[in-house]
């Protein structure tokens, strides 16, 4: 075993200073007055906090602006007006995957996250550009961020034939997971919809990450289904539900399900949305249900927002979910963090002796702090390597 770096000084998780020895991308110690062996760097952590990496559980490196003209956004108010817009319009606007994806996994991970899942579109007017642009990013990138890709019918899967074929060919090409959307707003044939991403899986050996916006009933019985094809399938803590707007519904409606979600150990994503119901993020990590976030869309073609910081967006989980005490601010973290992690499968991950060191330090007295002030003075560490510091990666974006 090498020696890489000794941190000094720093506190995990806001608790008492200690060093952190890592050797070989690991952290192998951690206890007070590390002495560094010989010639290894030592990094004075002027007793910042430090936390795992954050974890950028959904979001779209292919669609990203990030560093193109600014886009003047007069889209209708549709889903579908969105899709279609973004479908029609990538060529003209030069929405490059390889090159935008590139660009927003270097803001990503200068802003502390380690580890991204990347829906990718997947359709009949580009096929599977866009994954080979955001596989490129992946195979490239991956000293300071690790990509996993969802093969994602943004357009539709069953309203535009070919489209299942070319999901095929993205999971054969790579993809590592499986995505749906809408069975029923978007293909208006939920059992059909469900039915062709199961069988994916299956055949694949992969696991699903469905978006559903569906509202109200229409996406409790979505997420029904969901469940009973998750439960037939035995794949169990193997499906994940992006955004689920309708867990935001009546608790009457709402809880049979989150009882089916707990026994099948099925994940729900949210970014704690303002403007539509969200999933209630303190009851379900309370059920056991496993909770992770994204930032989504990041300054694209459906919205001028995003800066990828996954502190900020622990914010919004927190302001969306009335959480104020510093207990709570600590469930948001979790869920930009471990929460992410568990859904990803993301193995040797935290900040633990045996742990991979992917981690961020970072000034603040305590994690509400952090999360609240959201400091740019921040160090992340991936594979026991600074790559970036105060803002300033190690990589220079296209």
């Amino acid at each position: 075993m090498t020696a890489s770096l000794l941190l000094k000084n720093v506190r995990p998780y806001a608790g008492p200073a200690v060093d952190m020895l890592i050797e070989n991308g690991k952290i192998v110690r951690i206890a007070a007055g590390i002495e560094a062996p010989a010639g290894v760097a030592v990094e004075d952590g002027r007793g910042e906090i430090v936390i795992p990496g954050l974890v950028e559980a959904h979001t779209h490196l292919d669609k990203s602006l990030w560093g193109l003209p600014w886009y003047k956004n007069e889209v209708g108010p549709r889903l579908l007006d969105k899709i279609d817009n973004e479908r029609e319009n990538k060529k003209r606007l030069n929405i490059d995957p390889a090159r935008q994806s590139a660009r927003q996994s270097i803001q990503s991970s200068l802003m502390g996250s380690t580890h991204i899942r990347s829906h990718v579109d997947v359709d009949t007017e580009h096929g599977l550009w866009g994954v080979e642009g955001v596989m490129a990013t992946r195979d490239g990138y991956r000293d300071i961020i690790d990509i996993e890709l969802v093969a994602f019918p943004q357009s539709g899967l069953l309203r535009r034939p070919g489209t299942l074929e070319l999901m095929d060919q993205a999971m054969k090409a790579g993809c590592e997971v499986v995505g749906g959307l809408d069975p029923c707003a978007i293909d208006r044939d939920p059992k059909g919809h469900l039915d062709a991403v199961f069988e994916l899986c299956q055949r694949y050996g992969k696991p699903l990450d469905v978006h559903l916006h569906e509202p109200g009933e229409m996406g409790i019985f979505s997420s029904e289904l969901i469940c009973e094809r998750t439960r037939a399938l035995g794949m169990q803590g193997k499906v994940t539900i992006s955004h689920a707007f309708s867990l935001g519904a009546d608790p009457a409606l709402v809880d049979p399900l989150i009882e089916q979600l707990v026994e099948l150990d099925i994940a729900i994503m949210t970014t704690g949305p303002a403007s539509r119901p969200a999933p209630p993020v303190k009851k379900l990590l309370a059920a056991g249900v496993r909770v992770c976030s994204g930032n989504d869309g990041i300054r694209d073609t459906w919205g001028p927002y995003g800066n990828a910081d996954m502190l900020e967006r622990a914010m919004f989980v927190g302001l969306r979910n009335n959480l104020r005490r510093d207990d709570e601010l600590r469930l948001a973290l979790d869920v930009c963090t471990t929460e992410g992690a568990k859904v990803m499968e993301i193995a040797g991950y935290g900040v633990s002796e045996g742990s991979n060191a992917d981690f961020v330090i970072l000034p603040g007295e305590t994690v509400a702090e952090a999360i609240v002030t959201r400091s740019p003075k921040r160090r992340v560490v991936k594979r026991g390597k600074i790559v970036a510091r105060d803002g300033v990666s190690i990589r220079t974006a296209p």
